[in-house]
Parts: structure tokens; C-alpha cells; sequence
């Protein structure tokens, strides 16, 4: 699949519609990237051709940063044009021709950003996950949307010698593509973790430990502060917020937890000399 391209001039007034002024191509540096296909990924989930259709609308004008960070000093890329690949001598697990959504992105040829060009380049910047939104998951073999009732077929396990997987449906909404270490699809790297109203908040394997060891830390001072709020919802809580934010949420748990210990002890310690007193 051929997904190397050069910048004509069709190309480069898709880029400067998203410019202030306009650019020239030597100020550009443009690069194609794998955002995501119809293959079964790692989870046992699978993007249909039509959601990739969709999604091809919705990403143009979106940016690329680092590991899901949104602040502003990650934005490093802008999506100014998409495309969607076919290859039909490449069949999927599920059956269908192999189809990948590629986008193109384009950045600022800076000296801040030299090395990350040459990074990318060298194949080294390679491996991308995006963050979108999706209607429904639909069951592979009874086709149940699994986002309003469950059924019994477990992803993963084979039915009748075909693999149960969920095929996600109906994009609402792309928000962002960003380099990864460890993709979890094997075409372009996708991890998922629903968060509010049907967002997949998508991660590399490698920041998803990290979240799990986070928020597990979270609902442990989160208990001993807070016994009367539920588990299941703070953990529902956290998940949705970005791994940033949860650094923060963790960090500031963790010194509520030392303060209310100190506070304990000192409060024991004062009610001890009372007594001894009286």
C-alpha cells in the first residue's frame, strides 16, 4: 500500500486554508500517517469501512501531539487532508479487503522541531494512536450494540471457528491523533478506554499501564478519604479524565491522605496528654 505522497499545489492550498498566511513549500514539512484501519485489533475491536469513511471526514483539521498530553506546547502536527487505502489482495481477519484510513499531516519546518522531523523520517517518530468518539459496538456474532445491552458472546473467544470481536460503528467525533511508544493495533496502534458520552479515549499499551497503576493508587486514598463515594464511581470519574489530569487528581490525593494522617496523629497525641493530665 502506497501511502507516500508530494506536495502539489492542490496540496498545499488544503494547507494553507488552515494557515494565517500563506506558506510556501519549503516551510512545510508534509507526512503520511496509518491513523487506523478495519483490522482486529489487540482488544478483539475493529473499526467497519464505513466508520473509517466517516472518520476520514472528521479528522481533517485535527492536530498531532504526544501521548494524549493536550496541552498546548504538544501540538506538534495538523491533519490538512485525508484518504482512504483499499488493498484487496490483503484480507483482514474478519474477512474484508484490508482498507487503512491515512492521513496527511503537515508542520512548520522549525529548529525546534529539526529533530523531530528527522526522527520521523527515520522511522523512528512512527507509530501513531488517535482519540474519536463512536455511536455504537456492535457483537461480531449476534450483532448486539453492546453500548446499550450485553449479550453473551465473550470478544475473543471463537463461535462457530470465527473470532468474537466488537466492530465500532458510527463516529461522532475525532479529536486527535498523537505519537506513541507501543501501539496496540498492529496497522496503526489503537488502545481503548470509554470515557464520557461514548468518547474512546485511545492509548498506547505502555500509558494505559500507567493509568491503571494511577488510578488504582486514586481509589486507594480516594477510599480512605472519601469511604462514603462509591469505588465504581470514582473509578468511572477518573477514567474519564486525561492522563495528565490524573497525575494531578493522584498527586493531590496522596498529599490529602499524608495531611489527614498527620492530623490523626496529632489529634491522638493531644487526646492522650488530656487524659494523662486529668
Amino acid at each position: 500500500m502506497k501511502t507516500q505522497f508530494s506536495l502539489s499545489d492542490e496540496l498545499m492550498e488544503k494547507i494553507n486554508s488552515f494557515a494565517r498566511r500563506e506558506l510556501s513549500k519549503d516551510e512545510v514539512y508534509a507526512f503520511p500517517v496509518i491513523l487506523c484501519d478495519n483490522e482486529i485489533d489487540r482488544d478483539n475491536e475493529r473499526f467497519s469501512v464505513e466508520a473509517l469513511k466517516t472518520l476520514s471526514e472528521l479528522f481533517v483539521g485535527k492536530t498531532g501531539i504526544f501521548d494524549h498530553n493536550p496541552k498546548g506546547e504538544n501540538q506538534t502536527a495538523r491533519i490538512f487532508d485525508t484518504e482512504i487505502m483499499a488493498d484487496n489482495d490483503r484480507k483482514t481477519q474478519s474477512g474484508e479487503p484490508y482498507t487503512a484510513l491515512i492521513g496527511k499531516a503537515y508542520m512548520i519546518r522549525t529548529s525546534k522541531n529539526a529533530d523531530l522531523i528527522a526522527e520521523i523520517d527515520g522511522g523512528i517518530k512512527k507509530e501513531v494512536s488517535i482519540s474519536c468518539s463512536v455511536a455504537k459496538k456492535l457483537c461480531s456474532v449476534c450483532g448486539k450494540d453492546k453500548t446499550q445491552q450485553s449479550c453473551s458472546h465473550v470478544r475473543g473467544r471463537k463461535y462457530a471457528g470465527k473470532l468474537c470481536h466488537v466492530i465500532l460503528c458510527e463516529p461522532l467525533d475525532a479529536y486527535e491523533f498523537s505519537f506513541v511508544a507501543i501501539p496496540a493495533q498492529r496497522g496503526a496502534g489503537v488502545t481503548k478506554s470509554m470515557g464520557d458520552s461514548g468518547r474512546e479515549f485511545i492509548f498506547s499499551d505502555e500509558e494505559q499501564k500507567i493509568r491503571d497503576a494511577l488510578i488504582a493508587k486514586a481509589l486507594k486514598h480516594g477510599f480512605l478519604l472519601q469511604p462514603v463515594l462509591p469505588l465504581t464511581e470514582l473509578k468511572s470519574l477518573l477514567t474519564l479524565c486525561d492522563t495528565e489530569k490524573l497525575r494531578e487528581i493522584c498527586d493531590g490525593l496522596t498529599r490529602a491522605e499524608k495531611y489527614r494522617r498527620a492530623a490523626t496523629y496529632s489529634h491522638e497525641e493531644n487526646l492522650g496528654n488530656k487524659i494523662y493530665k486529668l
